[in-house]
């Protein structure tokens, strides 16, 4: 086994504090020491979030487009939400995002991915599961502001790969799934993870 991993470190945390009250997301200000230095740094303070890649018995995924304001673009991406619910599990929060923004329930679930999407800037964690054996949810939810016009479409997993390996489609979360959940498919589907795994990373472990 490769010993390439990363190396969770806890320097001494001087002082911290919000110094912007956002909307989804605040800003803190932290001081801390590093080796012979004390060092100041401003970062985006996130609650986490998760994402599923939901997949059918033909390998087809389900993916969804919807606007952006930030990058001022309707781009394709996977079911996905903020765990911004107290004392919700994070298997939980995606159960409730897929059937939420796409009316669909799973039998199956397994942990696919974990990745840190801006270390430099953010503190944010993502988990992706894979959700298998899917059916229509009991219940279709009435959706607003930019998931009002969410379009829907499953995809052959190939042919995701393909749109990301050329750049046609660039969203984060979604690349990274479909690329995991190919490379997983072709060994066996040994890389998948319990859906309960730690999750060290995410800020709440690490307070």
């Amino acid at each position: 086994m490769s010993d390439l991993r990363d190396d969770p470190t806890s320097p001494p945390v001087l002082s911290s504090e919000r110094v912007f009250d956002g909307r989804v997301w605040d800003v803190r200000r932290e001081t801390f020491e590093l080796g012979d230095a004390t060092i100041l740094r401003d970062f985006v303070d996130h609650p986490g979030a998760v994402a599923v890649l939901a997949m059918d018995e033909r390998d087809r995924v389900l993916l969804i487009k919807q606007y952006r304001h930030p990058v001022r673009s309707r781009d394709w991406e996977l079911p996905a939400g903020l765990l911004d619910i107290s004392g919700e599990s994070p298997l939980l929060a995606a159960q409730r995002e897929l059937a939420e923004e796409v009316d669909l329930v799973a039998e199956t679930w397994d942990l696919l991915s974990d990745f840190m999407t801006s270390p430099g800037g953010s503190n944010e964690v993502i988990r992706i599961y894979l959700a298998r054996g899917v059916s229509a949810a009991p219940t279709v939810f009435e959706r607003t502001e930019e998931e009002a016009d969410i379009e829907q479409r499953w995809v052959p997993l190939d042919e995701a790969v393909d749109a990301v390996l050329s750049r046609e489609v660039q969203n984060a979360i979604l690349c990274l799934a479909v690329l995991a959940a190919s490379a997983g498919r072709d060994r066996g589907w040994q890389t998948l993870g319990p859906v309960d795994s730690p999750w060290p990373r995410h800020p709440l472990e690490r307070s």
